[in-house]
Order: structure tokens, then sequence, then C-alpha cells
């Protein structure tokens, strides 16, 4: 969540606030006719050496990946030597822009006050002629200057969600964007309208919005803004808003051949992070997939076991001698079935969830790494034009000349972008890793104690049966003697 000293702090970086402004980013540099600082064959800003407390080997990162056995079979998952719950593992990049200075600082504050509260709640079914979907009540309450209210109150579908992230990855290309839950239902899940499914959604769509508030920089994004406060009219006005067809088609396009062509020289340490992102990828898919098994795994047996108490009972009634400790064993089964209900459900809302998110942050964070080389192919391809055109003489010297003049000013604003992508893309690495680290220690750490007292109930329960039973045959024994 926003902080209301953060605010303040956020309030003196004035235009700071969005990465995309040129003005944070830029730096004062002198440009001949020879290849601009940043060009091929010369030192980008993208690659320059890493700043002191970076990380600077590939095989660091690589050990501190989730270090799991590649065998699925194997649940044992976690090697002895696992890293990654080690918050001294990492160290925080050093601030390289005023506005990384402000992150690193909201970041380190340990203030518990907050300046904007968001809650998701209250799904609400729409049927038309055309189409059902789900709307969801989303009240915001704040205390920032910039709104108009303090507390406002609007619906939004499932749509206007995945709109919301967009307009967040065009303004914030590098920025890691939290994920929105998948639009479609995978095959053999619950239905999309059943009540489990949407209330599984609700719960993932305030955690969406509720990442986007905490975050530094999006949390002061103008479009995040409206989403929370415009009313249904004024919203779907706004949305109609922006770069027309042919011009996203265009984009489009531009960008496909961007990651055709790819980039020539990514500086090292984007390399390590794209090696960090693919190996995580891989481990956060197993841990994914070895959770939802075992969940399969543990409602089977409940199912099961569920089955033993009633039988106890009809055994009972034919059984008079046994009756009563039939009926004490339908108990105990009883019991543990209440207890296995209850650490399946922390199960599948403490530990679940959190896998799958991660998950989707892997593709986020494959995506982002996409968006800045293309930035950076970009920048490539102008500087290739420009040695191009001086190696011309065919050319008409003014013709070159000017050419070559144009060429420059858009190399210049070019490196500016890249240098605002990579410090954007550096800044927020280093949160999300320190946000993972704990979410994911804290959900195994609480899975891991709702085990222990799972098992520690049943264990009581059966030795509170065994103890009566050995009590009894101590007093029938006696009375045998007697």
């Amino acid at each position: 969540m926003g902080k209301l000293g953060e605010a303040g702090l956020a309030a003196t970086a004035g235009p700071a606030r969005t990465l995309g402004m040129e003005g944070e980013c830029r730096a004062s540099r002198a440009r001949s006719w020879g290849l601009p600082a940043g060009g091929a064959g010369g030192d980008s800003p993208a690659g320059d050496a890493p700043l002191p407390g970076s990380i600077s080997s590939s095989a660091l990162l690589q050990a501190e990946v989730l270090d799991l056995d590649e065998d699925e079979d194997d649940l044992e998952v976690f090697s002895k030597d696992a890293s990654l719950m080690d918050m001294n593992s990492f160290s925080p990049l050093m601030p390289t822009s005023p506005l990384s200075m402000i992150n690193q600082v909201k970041f380190e504050d340990e203030s518990d006050l907050k300046d904007l509260f968001i809650t998701v709640d209250e799904p609400e079914s729409h049927v038309t002629t055309i189409e059902t979907f789900i709307t969801y009540r989303i009240i915001t309450k704040t205390s920032r200057g910039e709104f108009d209210s303090s507390e406002f109150e609007v619906r939004r579908r499932y749509q206007d969600f995945l709109w919301l992230k967009e307009k967040l990855e065009e303004a914030h290309p590098t920025l890691i964007i939290p994920p929105l839950p998948e639009k479609f239902i995978v095959k053999g899940m619950v239905e999309r309208f059943n009540d489990d499914f949407i209330e599984t959604r609700r719960k993932a769509l305030h955690k969406f919005l509720n990442r986007i508030a905490d975050h530094p920089t999006l949390t002061f994004n103008e479009d995040f803004k409206i989403f929370l406060t415009a009313q249904a009219w004024e919203f779907s006005s706004h949305k109609k808003q922006g770069p027309g067809l042919l011009s996203r088609m265009g984009q489009s396009v531009r960008a496909v051949a961007l990651s055709m062509r790819g980039v020539k020289s990514r500086p090292e340490e984007f390399m390590e992070m794209n090696n960090f992102i693919e190996i995580f990828s891989q481990k956060i898919n197993l841990i994914d997939k070895i959770s939802q098994r075992i969940y399969k795994e543990e409602r089977e047996y409940l199912d099961e076991m569920k089955e033993y108490g009633p039988i106890h009972i009809l055994w009972s009634a034919s059984e008079e001698d046994l009756a009563d400790n039939l009926k004490s064993v339908a108990s105990c089964i009883d019991k543990c079935c209440k207890a296995t209900e209850k650490r399946m459900s922390g199960f599948s809302e403490a530990l679940l969830p959190v896998v799958h998110e991660y998950v989707l942050y892997s593709e986020i964070l494959m995506a982002v790494m996409k968006r800045r080389d293309q930035i950076q192919a970009e920048l490539d391809s102008k500087v290739e034009a420009l040695t191009s055109k001086k190696a011309d003489t065919d050319l008409p010297l003014l013709n070159t000349w000017s050419q070559g003049i144009v060429l420059t000013e858009e190399i210049g604003k070019l490196e500016d972008k890249v240098e605002c992508a990579n410090n954007a893309l550096k800044a927020d690495w280093e949160r999300w890793k320190q946000n993972m680290q704990n979410d994911i220690k804290s959900a195994f750490t609480n899975m891991a104690e709702e085990n222990i007292l799972y098992y520690e109930q049943c264990l009581a329960t059966w030795e509170s049966f065994l103890t009566s039973q050995t009590d009894l045959h101590l007093e029938e024994a006696s009375e045998d003697k007697l």
C-alpha cells in the first residue's frame, strides 16, 4: 500500500513519479558524427558494469532459484542448499536515478501508515441478450490530495481489469505489472459461473489492485486512478480514448519486427536476469504441478475416509459386544475428517494461489524482458542506419549530413529511452524478488505449521481413544480378579 510518508516523498519528486518522463532519465552527453555512446560496437548505457551490490554471477542467480529435483515423482522438491528463502542472498542494486532512490526509500520504509485502501467484493451476475458476465464492486478509501473525495465505489468487470493491465504495460513497459487471473477456464476445472470460481477470481482481482496500490510508481498512474474512481459512463468514454486501430496495428507490426530482429548484445546484468527468469519459471511451474497433484490426492483421501465413519456405525448395530468401541472409532474418524478438511482449506487458500500467482509472474517477467529488448533493438537499428549512411559515399554530402542529423537526434532520444527502461527494470526487479521471497516463504511456512497442527490433532484423537480402551481393559481385568 502507499504510505502517507511515501506520498509526501513522492510529491517532492514531481514529474519523477512516472518512469516514462524523459527528463528523469536523460543524461547530458556530447555527440559527434562518430558512433554515439550506446551505439553498436560502443558502450551502451544499458551495458555499464554492474553497480555495487548487484548480482554479478549467473551461477549465483541459479543457486538462488528454487532448488528442485527435476524428477516430478519426487515430492522432496527442495534441496538442503536451496537459498531462495535466504533474505540476505540478494543484494539490492544501488539507485541510479532520482526515481530509483525514491523507490528504494519507499521500499525500506517500515511505517504501517497507508493512504490507499482498496476492497473488491460483492460479485454480481449480469445477463444481456448478447452475453452474461460478472461485475465486482470496488471500494476505494484514500487520504491522497489528488483524489476528489476520500471514498469511491464503482463496479468493474473482468475486461475492465484487463484494460487497466494493458494501459499499465503501455505506460511502463519495463515495470513488473502484477498478474491477472486467467481469462479462460482450464479443462476439468470448475464452471465459469460456479460460486467457488467467482470467489477465487474475486480474491485474485483484489490482490491485483492492491499489488498496484503497493507499487511506488504504478500507484500514481492516472489510468489506475480513473479505474478506481470513474463512474460507468465516464469510464466507458475514457476507455474509448487512445490510439486508433491502424496505429495499434502499426505498433504491433513494429514490435514483431523488432522482436524477430532481436538484440545483438544484451548487457550482462540482463543476461543474468533472463537466466534467473528461465530457471525460476521451470521450478515454480513444477511446484505448481506438484501442489495441484497433492491437493487432488488429498481430496480423494478425504472422500474415502468420510465413508469409514458411517460404515463403523452400521457395523456397531450388528456387533453388540463391540458397539461402543466401533462408535468410538467412528467418532475418531469424524474428527480426523474435520481436521483434514480444515488443513485442505488452508492448502487451497494459502499455498495454491500464491504458487500459481508466481507461475503467472514468470510469464510476465518474460514479457517484460522482451519489451526491454525491443527498446534496445530499436536503438541498435538506428545506430546501424547512421553507420550505413556515413559509409555510403554515393549519396550527396548535404543529403548524408541532413539525414545523419535526424538519425543522431533519434538515437539520442532512444538512448534516453533505453536508459530509462533499464533503470526502471533494475529497480523493480529487486523489489519483486524481495516480495517473491517473502510471499513464498510465508506460504510454505504457514502450510508447514498447518500440517504440524493437523498431525497433532489426529494423534491426540487416536491416543485418547487408545487410552480409554486401555483403561477399560484394566477395569475389566480388575473385576475378573475380584
